[in-house]
């Protein structure tokens, strides 16, 4: 059964503090995609996420050129990938990001091109840019564990 749920923020403030407090619900094997338009808001969700759970503050580059950045964070192992430049969905192999699945929290920009290889335990999240700086966060999950992984809005 798929479970979805719909927020709207009317900030990036908002959309901060919503990924901080899911960050803090996370843990290894939690994979999350996020699909949008380009500018719709998934780097700003990624960054914010990454940034709440990193030990000590550092500059989060869009991995967008590298296809790939890890993290070391208070919540483990955090992998944040880019896949829009992928030329082929093999080279997630050799990326290491299937084997990262099992034992890291990942979080997938553009996962339409892996969908092969997507567990169904993943957390897709569908980002719509509204009027000025809105964004609509369609959430869609078949897996449980998201029903209490996934924050209310307030």
């Amino acid at each position: 059964m798929v479970n979805s749920k719909t927020v709207q923020f009317h900030s990036p403030d908002q959309t901060t503090i919503f990924a901080a407090r899911l960050a803090n619900n996370l843990a290894s094997e939690d994979l999350i995609l996020l699909n949008g338009e380009v500018g719709a808001g998934k780097s700003v969700f990624c960054r914010a996420l990454i940034q709440s759970v990193l030990q000590y503050e550092e500059d989060i580059p869009s991995p967008t050129f590298t296809l790939v950045q890890q993290y070391d964070t208070k919540i483990g192992e955090l992998w944040h990938a880019d896949l829009y430049r992928l030329n082929d969905p093999s080279e997630v192999i050799e990326l290491g990001l299937l084997d990262a699945i099992e034992n890291a929290v990942i979080l997938i920009e553009w996962p339409d091109q892996i969908t092969d290889f997507i567990p169904k335990s993943a957390l897709n999240i569908n980002i719509i840019a509204g009027s000025h700086e809105t964004r609509v966060f369609h959430f869609s999950w078949t897996d449980e564990k998201w029903d209490e992984k996934l924050p209310d809005h307030e």
